[in-house]
């Protein structure tokens, strides 16, 4: 409750330009989030931090332009790679305990080199995510907001 009491203040004390709310409306990020989910987003620190690997960004989709939420698996400079739908960067597979990898066997994607000024997200959902292994890497500049709290 107190978490809650301190982003609720959080909201109000500061300007929606640097924190403001957000509702999850799509299943890509469960079991992390659910569609109905609360957000706390942080818009301003994206300007003096790019989005790294393990943050849970919000982005404007290519093609769409839909505000979606995902999370950043690999940034610049780094070969991804996804092995009979496991993940794995510069060679290593990772261990994602967030991550629903139902739905995900005999897929493969890669490997690839993330290019400069970009990020590769991936949803939570693998199974049932629209994100960076069918569109692509996507430029930093895409991307307006991390994740700091949810509900």
């Amino acid at each position: 409750m107190l978490t809650f009491l301190v982003a609720a203040a959080a909201i109000v004390a500061l300007p929606t330009q640097v924190v403001s709310p957000m509702r999850v409306e799509s299943t890509s990020m469960e079991p992390t989030l659910d569609p109905g989910d609360q957000l706390v987003v942080d818009r301003l620190s994206r300007h003096f931090r790019a989005p790294q690997p393990g943050d849970v960004v919000v982005l404007r989709e290519p093609g769409s332009g839909d505000l979606v939420v995902k999370r950043v698996v690999a940034e610049a400079g780094q070969r991804v790679a996804i092995e009979d739908g496991v993940l794995a960067v510069d060679g290593v597979q990772r261990d994602e305990p967030y991550a629903d990898l139902n739905g995900v066997d005999a897929f493969f994607f890669g490997p690839k080199t993330v290019p400069d000024e970009t990020v590769f997200v991936l949803g939570d959902n693998r199974g049932e995510s629209y994100d960076s292994a069918d569109y692509g890497p996507v430029p930093v500049d895409r991307v307006v907001a991390r994740v700091l709290w949810h509900s």
